[in-house]
């Protein structure tokens, strides 16, 4: 195949894959759409690194890619403090979620970098257990083990109520640090 023909075929399957992420109501993983592609999921990460470039607001999330769409939502949201060991992330994001709040995000402040924010948007259980699985499964570390535990996490729901409740619960079961 030559050059002139890859490019073509590479840009024709960007443009599907923003179609993609743009009609999806759901995170898409990366080997989702490798499959829709017939190409290899490093290939997908490429793709979507290129349209990152392009300013495309592409979010991976532990659920999978994601098009940030540029919408004022008016939820509340509230930024919360939390300290916890690795093991107790299972429990402190099931107290969250059982209120009906998501937990958009999961934000440290590293020594080097600074803020370093990773998106999460856990809705529910299954979406905690997903995101704990491949947290498993991967041997990956979580942000919070580069700071003692010490994470930040950006809550939204339907109503105020809803956050206080999970706060409350959440300094209850020690996960909130007091500031």
């Amino acid at each position: 195949m030559k050059e002139a023909e890859k490019k073509i075929l590479g840009e024709k399957r960007r443009s599907m894959l923003l179609q993609w992420l743009k009609e999806s109501e759901q995170p898409l993983t990366g080997s989702e759409l490798s499959n829709r592609t017939n190409v290899s999921r490093q290939v997908i990460v490429q793709d979507i690194s290129l349209l990152k470039a392009r300013n495309e607001p592409i979010m991976a999330t532990a659920q999978g890619y994601v098009y940030f769409q540029h919408t004022k939502t008016d939820k509340p949201n509230k930024v919360v403090v939390s300290n916890h060991p690795p093991e107790k992330t299972e429990e402190e994001l099931n107290i969250i979620v059982d209120f009906g709040v998501t937990v958009k995000d999961v934000t440290i402040e590293h020594p080097i970098y600074g803020d370093l924010t990773a998106s999460l948007m856990l809705k529910n259980r299954h979406d905690v257990a997903m995101f704990i699985d491949k947290f498993t499964s991967t041997n990956a570390s979580l942000l919070s083990e580069l700071t003692d535990g010490v994470h930040l996490h950006t809550l939204e729901a339907e109503k105020m109520e809803q956050i206080d409740q999970a706060c409350a619960a959440l300094k209850q079961a020690g996960f909130i640090l007091e500031t």
